[in-house]
């Protein structure tokens, strides 16, 4: 049977006691000093993975790193600590190792990472977008906005994520507004999108005049440092942001009770998954990240690229198309790394009927 691993990390100290409950006992001091040293350790065996055509195993395995460690190391030492994990997972038998949270975002930078190893290694950037679209288009319908009636606004549309959104959008929306730092490369996108469905969008400077009219705001990581102000968000509009790294806290987002924000999607695994881990989620659900590393392994794909090059909405869809033939499928969406209720969505689809009565009795 084919084997999978999935490289998690302590977001913090506490983080890091809840995966190993013995730590409590260390004074903090020690534990920072402590964890530099420790080897990647295996929190749990993941059996029951299976579709209709093929079943895996997989574990998870903690690289002792906490969030804030990875950042002060250098991108060469972080990188090595990563590798070591992978080179121990490719040990224990795994075929395809996925990184989660900054071991992912370090990987985009170290292309060492599993190359003295016949293991390979992915981000799960390509379902991990898919899984987005999916979440955009379930998230507009649970909100009843019409797509071909709202204005869609993406910030750091000229990111990957966001690019691919847009032009994956572009079929569905009749107004769309491209927001990023470079106007040369809003304008080529914008061609592209041109080219491909025949729909003109726009582009905006004024980040302000955009969000005021945008009924749904879809966010690439690259567009963190752009100005984005919760007052300047329109009542009842839904805010989703694409590859929020997990450990990255949300903007101040939450006084606003009038949108709804959304920053993950939750992922049904087929078969009888048993996590043997409690890493947030519902049990038998997980992360796009991890789901992409098992459709790969349950497809026998195990010559992924560390996905230096562009990711193509092709490749994007082709990732969908094999998570439906082995039975993944979208199961929620999240906010701030808690699960999104129906009384959460009902509250902000009545402040917008409230707006728009408002605006109608204007």
């Amino acid at each position: 049977m084919d084997k999978f691993s999935l490289i998690l990390h302590p977001r913090d100290l506490r983080d890091y006691i809840r995966m190993f409950p013995a730590a409590r006992y260390l004074p903090e001091i020690i534990l920072n000093r402590v964890n530099r040293y420790l080897p990647p350790l295996v929190l749990a065996e993941i059996k029951g993975v299976y579709s209709a055509v093929s079943q895996v195993e997989g574990e998870l395995r903690c690289c002792p790193l906490t969030s804030r460690q990875l950042r002060e190391l250098s991108p060469a030492e972080a990188g090595a600590k990563i590798n070591k994990a992978v080179e121990q997972a490719g040990k224990n038998g795994a075929k395809l190792v996925g990184l989660g949270g900054l071991t992912a975002t370090i990987g985009e930078r170290e292309a060492a990472i599993g190359q003295d190893t016949e293991v390979a290694v992915t981000r799960g950037n390509y379902y991990r977008i898919y899984a987005a679209l999916l979440g955009i288009l379930e998230a507009t319908r649970l909100l009843e906005i019409d797509l071909r009636k709202a204005n869609v606004v993406i910030l750091g549309a000229t990111g990957v994520s966001g690019s691919i959104c847009a032009r994956f959008l572009a079929k569905e929306c009749r107004y769309i507004t491209l927001v990023a730092w470079s106007k040369n490369r809003l304008e080529k996108l914008a061609l592209q999108i041109l080219y491909e469905n025949g729909l003109a969008v726009k582009i905006m400077g004024n980040i302000k005049a955009a969000l005021r009219e945008a009924d749904l705001v879809i966010m690439d990581s690259t567009a963190l440092n752009l100005p984005l102000k919760v007052e300047d968000l329109k009542p009842g509009s839904v805010v989703y942001r694409l590859n929020r790294p997990a450990d990255l806290l949300p903007q101040a987002l939450s006084p606003r009770k009038d949108i709804l924000v959304i920053d993950e999607e939750i992922i049904a695994v087929p078969g009888k998954p048993e996590f043997n881990y409690d890493f947030g989620f519902p049990a038998g659900k997980c992360p796009a990240w991890m789901a992409e590393v098992m459709i790969l392994t349950l497809e026998k794909r195990f010559a992924v690229s560390s996905e230096d090059g562009e990711i193509s909405l092709k490749q994007v869809k082709e990732i969908g198309s094999l998570a439906q033939k082995h039975g993944f499928k979208l199961a929620g969406l999240r906010s701030n790394g808690q699960s999104i209720t129906r009384r959460e969505i009902e509250r902000v689809k009545e402040f917008a009927s409230s707006c728009k009565s408002q605006e109608n009795t204007i």
